[in-house]
């Protein structure tokens, strides 16, 4: 498949007739992307198939709109973002408990669904993830699996540089705390 640079893509969208071009294009190039960034905050596949789907309507819906200011990428990173945190949140209402005390349950999923191929270490490292507040666990994953950089990051969160730094510096200690105890 020819890869297309975000400009590509943008002009390609100035034609209605070309919406659709696009978005396959989008859907074929990203989806393995934020489908893991979704997965590694929500843990369920179930769960993930969901939001990745409502992200994609998202994107659809809002494509015309996205104005370029910041990467495609950085852009449909914070739609599918933004929708793991509201089903997280709505998960919460629904059970009524606090979100911690989801997260926790959603280590459930970390052997149930296969999700490691890995070994132990691996496994207790996604249980020291999970153990985070959702903003620490977000960011910690965000820089530690995705490699992205503080600002992209920033962009993605709508927060400052400053206090993703201290969010990942704390994630960091939490789960070196955690797994020397565990």
């Amino acid at each position: 498949m020819q890869k297309y640079a975000d400009s590509e893509l943008l002009e390609m969208l100035k034609f209605p007739d070309k919406k659709a071009q696009v978005m396959t294009i989008i859907v074929r190039t990203y989806q393995e992307r934020l489908y893991w960034h979704i997965r590694k905050i929500l843990i369920s596949h179930e769960d993930s198939n969901d939001v990745i789907q409502n992200t994609f309507i998202k994107i659809h819906q809002n494509l015309q709109s996205f104005k370029g200011n910041a990467k495609l990428s950085t852009w449909m990173i914070t739609i599918a973002t933004n929708e793991s945190l509201q089903f997280l949140k709505k998960k919460k209402r629904h059970i009524l408990e606090p979100l911690e005390n989801v997260a926790l349950r959603q280590s459930d999923h970390l052997t149930a669904e296969n999700y490691f191929s890995g070994d132990e270490i691996a496994k207790k490292l996604q249980e020291a993830i999970l153990t985070l507040p959702i903003k620490q666990r977000v960011a910690f994953n965000m820089k530690y699996f995705d490699e992205m950089k503080y600002e992209e990051i920033s962009k993605v969160l709508g927060t400052s540089v400053g206090a993703l730094k201290a969010n990942y510096h704390h994630a960091k200690n939490k789960i070196q705390e955690y797994l020397k105890n565990h």
